[in-house]
């Protein structure tokens, strides 16, 4: 069984919680995020989620086919990526599960299950955010 803690990144929300042009190219902008993500693996998430962590970053529509790299495992959701999550974090109920996202409905569901549950500025290191 994995000890470490796994981090559940809602790529769709997070990229789309900045409004720097993400739009014009949703697939370059999830693959910024996934690289972003890359020194979690290590760093954690300070004070809150301490290292090693395990990070996997859910994508969906244009960006579904981005891949993953070293430390960031992605998911390219068939459909929902809401669901996608939700489908992780019952997938793993032994572990710390920890979502970043702002989507109420979704924090619902996966806090339901027993996931903490933070927005993105807390995974940018910008406050709480949850």
């Amino acid at each position: 069984m994995d000890s470490r803690p796994l981090l559940i990144v809602d790529g769709a929300n997070v990229v789309g919680s900045r409004p720097n042009g993400w739009w014009r190219d949703r697939a370059g902008a999830a693959t910024r995020l996934r690289d972003s993500l890359a020194p979690v693996v290590e760093r954690g998430v300070p004070p809150e989620l301490p290292p090693p962590v395990e990070v996997v970053l859910v994508v969906e529509g244009a960006a579904r086919d981005v891949p993953g790299v070293a430390g960031v495992r992605t998911v390219g959701a068939p459909g929902s990526g809401d669901d996608a999550i939700v489908d992780l974090v019952r997938a793993a109920p032994e572990r710390r599960r920890v979502v970043v996202t702002a989507d109420r409905e979704l924090r619902e569901r996966v806090g339901a299950l027993g996931a903490e549950v933070h927005g993105p500025r807390w995974l940018r290191g910008e406050g709480s955010g949850g």
